[in-house]
């Protein structure tokens, strides 16, 4: 009878949690969008459906298994908005409750899981609203340090199989956070061994890694993707991205410390708990607590260091109801010390959900006035439902969407083959064409693709130039902000004619030239 009374409580927050998770999501998900981001698997995926593929068909530095999940998403759903932010809230609504009933697993009450699981997934994804590689990598991560943790807590080997999977899906997404955490997850399995005399998990983890990357080498062949430009794109680029990253770090106290200082205080006491013990017991490197400690802490410094240098807008507040639950579990005194830990990570949630979710800071639209927004059905059926905003014209949106339906309408009228340079990377959905970029995105960081003098320069070339010749394209266009600039360095200007369309539309009509036709 108390067995069936747990389960009812239990299934009941797994209930409430999904449907929590799921619409808080597609609210915000829904509200106001920042292109270059917001859009980055939207035609990507759409595009696998049409049998083009990452690596193969456009130079792809992160997110390939984000786009063929939306891809799915697409597939099942249709091609339109709603299934795309749906992708981002079914992953919300599944890492809340698979965080609830991990924390349950570490021994923490039923009632106090849930509350942090609610703060958790009102961090979580909800800062993007959209599919996106940096999220994905890092809950596939997570997914992953949650198999390591009950791995060494319980000893089953579906954690040791899972393991490996959940991390070379996070790498699959982007190639960071994930690297770091599963360097750290090496460092910890090598303690772990040593200290605990076990190997046995050797044997599963291995078999779980093999079949993966077999799995994956199998699909890469199968859609005649070449390993080298999987190999060139995926991994030796970004390390030489990252190189340049890290010469370049400037590491200061309040970008290091004080911007992550609420993770830091939700740690504090689990950090000063272990450290205590670890001082005073000498056998407690032998602990399983210790290695909880030590995976957490590694973990979680993983993603600062990724935060840090990718200077990008903060998303790992997400840390800070997982960190107050493990330091929660760690307490062993009056019941006072629990509730003040609760109301802290509450006031701290609401802060984050005002700043990031409601504010849409990740998106750089705080101080946006949202009565403004438009729906975006205005541009097309298939945006039903997103309120449109954007931050390079939060004043006048309505402008924005006239210019986007002049490109829309010109593209509409050009039956030629076509390329199109954009961060409003929708088009090829809405109009049910293949547009051939090269790119996911079109940055001017070199984050993107190879700019002049990088060592990979000569590989985006060849791909630039073979995509327009074996798709027999007519023109390139450009959306502002993209720039000629961007076709200009890879190919000279006399083998185009630039024609300039509209404010935002600039056409670049494909002449025969040497380059091209060489």
């Amino acid at each position: 009878m108390q067995l069936y009374k747990k389960f009812n409580k239990e299934s009941f927050f797994v209930i409430l949690l999904f449907i929590f998770s799921l619409g808080i999501n597609q609210y915000y998900g829904n509200k106001g969008i920042f292109p270059v981001d917001s859009f980055a698997h939207f035609d990507n995926g759409f595009r696998i459906l049409l049998g083009e593929y990452p690596f193969k068909d456009f130079w792809t530095v992160s997110g390939p298994i984000v786009d063929y999940i939306q891809s799915f998403f697409f597939y099942l759903l249709g091609v339109n908005w709603q299934a795309y932010v749906f992708h981002a809230s079914l992953f919300n609504a599944i890492l809340s409750i698979v965080t609830f009933k991990f924390f349950i697993n570490l021994n923490l009450n039923i009632y106090f899981s849930f509350i942090y699981s609610l703060f958790f997934c009102i961090l979580a994804y909800p800062v993007s609203g959209t599919p996106f590689s940096d999220l994905h990598s890092a809950f596939f991560s997570l997914l992953g340090i949650y198999s390591l943790i009950l791995a060494i807590k319980n000893e089953k080997k579906l954690n040791w199989i899972l393991l490996p999977i959940f991390l070379i899906l996070g790498f699959l997404s982007k190639s960071v956070p994930s690297s770091y955490v599963i360097v750290s997850t090496i460092l910890v399995l090598f303690i772990f061994s040593i200290t605990q005399n076990k190997y046995y998990w050797i044997k599963y983890f291995f078999m779980s890694s093999v079949l993966c990357i077999a799995t994956l080498v199998i699909l890469i062949k199968i859609q005649g993707i070449n390993l080298s430009s999987f190999f060139s794109q995926y991994i030796l680029y970004p390390l030489a991205i990252g190189d340049s990253r890290v010469d370049n770090l400037s590491i200061t106290l309040r970008g290091s410390v004080e911007h992550f200082k609420f993770i830091y205080i939700a740690f504090s006491l689990a950090f000063f708990i272990n450290i205590k013990k670890i001082i005073f017991d000498k056998n407690y490197y032998k602990n399983k607590n210790f290695f909880y400690f030590l995976i957490f802490t590694l973990f979680t410094f993983s993603l600062i260091l990724h935060q840090l240098l990718t200077r990008n807008q903060t998303f790992i507040f997400f840390l800070i109801p997982i960190l107050f639950a493990f330091s929660h579990t760690n307490l062993d005194l009056k019941k006072i010390v629990p509730i003040v830990l609760v109301l802290l990570c509450f006031f701290i949630t609401i802060k984050y959900q005002i700043r990031f979710n409601e504010n849409r800071k990740f998106h750089e639209l705080n101080y946006v006035n949202f009565k403004k927004t438009i729906d975006a059905k205005e541009i097309d059926k298939k945006l039903l439902g997103l309120k449109w905003i954007t931050p390079d014209y939060k004043n006048n949106p309505e402008k924005e969407i006239a210019l986007i339906n002049q490109v829309k309408l010109y593209l509409q009228n050009d039956s030629r083959t076509k390329m199109l340079m954009t961060h409003y990377s929708f088009f090829s959905a809405i109009l049910n064409q293949k547009l051939f970029a090269t790119t996911r995105y079109f940055l001017t960081d070199g984050s993107s693709h190879p700019f002049k003098n990088d060592k990979y320069f000569m590989d985006y070339k060849n791909l630039f130039i073979k995509t327009i010749k074996d798709n027999d394209v007519k023109v390139i266009y450009t959306v502002f902000p993209i720039k000629s600039s961007f076709i200009y360095a890879y190919l000279d200007k006399s083998c185009f004619n630039e024609i300039k369309i509209s404010d935002m539309l600039t056409s670049h009509e494909v002449l025969n030239c040497n380059e091209i036709n060489g």
